[in-house]
């Protein structure tokens, strides 16, 4: 683990959490984006809540090639985040926009995006409960070293030969609709204290297609950074695949219920674009 100047000599954790990670498992895991086949279970992950240390992201400056996440500044136009239409014609080319900015791409290619509303009392899990999509309480990782490239091919057909050729990556960016955010904030895993080894490839069985996760199974040596009081002015850089293996390919991350949170703070309401970037 090659931590820089934010050592744990230097810097204590802000707060200790629970984090949903996995158990180690011999059989193949998967979990259903919606109500299985009669007779099937819905998972067969089973979560292993873990207390660890989470530190002040603010503290640091990630890097998304280094650690794997980065925060920046970026005041979007769009005042409703849950207008799909807008969303999509406005949004979209802002968030491309800033992911040129910062990570230097040729091109962007964002293929999708999730709203996240977390309901009065409901329990962080599957980030399916509710009404609605409610923040996900589980360690993972959106995508895995064979899902990403089979992701590219599936969505962008023909030209997909062609742009696999190039470096590339899978990056999520992360907003709250509204801050300071103090409920179920998002915790990040810095990527270099992630061994393969801890990375469990996980089928997401859609109604028409398969896709692939990484749970991740608890370590000690695992480092985790949240972004105290977010505010809606602020993202999230989350690398989710890299086709480059000479930087951080997948930052594990996750809800988490946040101790230092009122009791009457307000639930959590986000949006996540999802984006190919090429170099």
């Amino acid at each position: 683990m090659n931590i820089h100047a934010d050592s744990k000599a230097t810097q204590q954790p802000l707060l200790q959490a629970s984090l949903n990670y996995t158990q180690r498992m011999t059989e193949r895991g998967f979990n259903y984006a919606s109500e299985p086949p009669p007779g099937k279970l819905r998972t067969n992950v089973v979560s292993d809540p873990e207390t660890v240390g989470i530190y002040d992201g603010r503290a640091i400056e990630a890097s998304i090639d280094r650690e794997g996440f980065a925060l920046a500044q970026h005041r979007s136009a769009v005042v409703d985040l849950f207008n799909d239409d807008l969303v999509k014609s406005q949004y979209y080319p802002e968030t491309a926009d800033l992911l040129r900015h910062h990570t230097g791409a040729a091109r962007v290619h964002i293929f999708d995006h999730t709203t996240r509303r977390r309901q009065p009392g409901e329990v962080l899990g599957s980030g399916r409960g509710g009404v609605g999509r409610g923040p996900v309480g589980r360690v993972h990782v959106d995508h895995t070293e064979t899902s990403g490239p089979k992701r590219l091919r599936e969505l962008l057909g023909d030209e997909a030969e062609q742009l696999a050729k190039r470096p590339f990556a899978v990056v999520n960016v992360w907003r709250p609709a509204h801050g300071p955010l103090e409920d179920s904030p998002l915790a990040v895993a810095d990527a270099r204290t992630i061994p393969p080894e801890d990375l469990i490839g996980t089928d997401l069985i859609y109604k028409d297609r398969t896709g692939e996760t990484y749970s991740v199974a608890y370590s000690p040596q695992h480092r985790w950074y949240f972004y105290p009081q977010m505010r809606a002015d602020e993202v999230i850089f989350l690398k989710c695949y890299d086709s480059r293996t000479s930087v951080a390919r997948f930052a594990p991350h996750t809800a988490f219920e946040n101790p230092l949170a009122p009791a009457d703070a307000r639930p959590r309401e986000s949006i996540e674009i999802r984006a190919f970037v090429f170099f």
